[in-house]
């Protein structure tokens, strides 16, 4: 179905500009030798009327092997979508593949009190130029590097927000019954949970870090309805990452399969932007601190890479329809990424459950690799909004069961059971013909 294939540049160029053009399956791509990266940060926060607690940042790394070459993009905004930063980059910059990945933090810039989602923000184009120019300094940046990957586990920060109740069914954490309060105030660690922190370094030829992306799944959203610009969790922890590993360090946060997980420190939410209670931005910055405290311990005891990198990606793509309105289309693309056959990445638009998320890194342990799931990671296609595991959506809760316009049940095995697929033939061991 999809072949290796290694072209003149300015053919695979040709090829990737029209592919572009149209979301059909990128056919997979495969090169080895010296790893360039450049990595660039670059501050998103538009001219607005809100109160600014700190500013929103676009951080980007391009990865490149001989004639494959990615961009990551970590933005610190809610949702973000845009073909536009795909066809630009391309053009400008000659990248095959962009990857727009949110933090999906719930107090990014709004506009009359409203976020706007995707491609439709009144600030769509100013983000859209802000991460064309911060790809391009990426670009400019490059420098010979090594990559590698470590993961630890330390004292739990999350929990599964759809706790299930006296009659069987799962309701969300701010539904409170008889038996449990609204948000989680006692901090009960529900679960299921992914308490796995990953972090991927990128180094220089000289041994120094300058570029981590950092791997976690809980919702950005313990300053929700703050109703001030914030980067929540994740702004923190990047801050903080980057402040003592050195000025020349660019953090990126990539959220995981997040669609279930929640913060079990939180700030009580405001009713409006005249609420005389303030917000409390004090579980925002011990949450951020203590997940930078890990990144940078991870960091540091994480070996160099190789000197030569073998990077091997491939995108796809599958069709559904929705739960309960068949009359809908879901058309979700989404990638794989694989370096040095140790470090395997399921990138996946949407919100997917964390159930996700454990399985796919033990279905990558039984094939001797460190697996990640980037979450909230745009590549093409449409969004899906929430993808819950088959289980999740019969016990129900928001995210699972609420949405009348929502994605069929088993949509999100599909699209992993292709991803494990994908691996396998990126790996080489899926074969394409009958052994003889």
């Amino acid at each position: 179905m999809k072949n290796f294939y290694l072209l003149p540049a300015p053919s695979w160029r040709i090829i990737a500009a029209l592919l572009l053009c149209h979301f059909i399956v990128i056919p997979a791509h495969s090169d080895t030798g010296i790893l360039l990266a450049g990595t660039a940060k670059i501050n998103i926060t538009p001219k607005t009327s809100e109160p600014i607690h700190d500013s929103v940042y676009a951080r980007s790394l391009v990865l490149e092997v001989d004639r494959l070459n990615i961009a990551f993009v970590a933005v610190d905004l809610v949702i973000f979508t845009s073909s536009r930063i795909k066809k630009e980059s391309f053009v400008k910059y000659g990248i095959s593949q962009v990857i727009l990945s949110s933090s999906h933090n719930h107090s990014g810039p709004l506009v009359d009190n409203k976020i706007f989602f995707a491609e439709n923000s009144p600030f769509q184009k100013f983000y859209e130029d802000q991460i064309i120019k911060v790809i391009g300094m990426a670009v400019k940046n490059k420098f010979k590097a090594r990559i590698s990957a470590g993961k630890s586990i330390f004292p739990q920060l999350n929990f599964n927000r759809l706790i299930v109740r006296e009659d069987g069914h799962a309701r969300e954490s701010w539904f409170e019954d008889e038996h449990y309060k609204s948000e989680n105030p006692e901090r009960i660690p529900f679960g299921p949970v992914d308490t796995e922190l990953g972090v991927i370094k990128i180094m220089n030829d000289k041994g120094d870090t300058r570029a981590v992306l950092m791997n976690y799944a809980m919702h950005a959203d313990i300053v929700c309805f703050n109703y001030a610009v914030s980067a929540d969790f994740p702004g923190i922890a990047a801050r903080k990452v980057e402040e003592t590993l050195g000025k020349d360090v660019n953090c990126l946060f990539i959220q995981g399969a997040s669609g279930n997980m929640e913060s079990l420190l939180i700030s009580p939410r405001r009713s409006g932007p005249d609420d005389k209670i303030q917000t409390n931005y004090e579980p925002m910055e011990r949450t951020g601190e203590l997940l930078a405290w890990e990144t940078i311990k991870l960091v540091k005891k994480t070996a160099p890479g190789p000197d030569r990198t073998d990077m091997k990606f491939i995108t796809d793509s599958l069709q559904f329809t929705g739960r309960y309105d068949k009359s809908l289309k879901f058309n979700i693309q989404f990638s794989n990424l694989v370096i040095n056959n140790d470090i395997s990445i399921a990138i996946c638009p949407g919100e997917f459950f964390v159930q996700f998320q454990m399985d796919w890194k033990e279905k990558m342990k039984l094939a001797g690799a460190n697996g990640f799931l980037f979450g909230y990671s745009w590549t093409g296609g449409g969004w899906p909004g929430y993808i819950g595991d088959i289980r999740s959506m019969a016990l129900g809760g928001y995210g699972a069961d609420q949405n009348p316009k929502g994605i069929q049940v088993g949509s999100g095995e599909s699209v992993m059971s292709k991803q494990l697929e994908n691996y396998y033939r990126l790996t080489g061991l899926m074969r394409q013909h009958p052994p003889k």
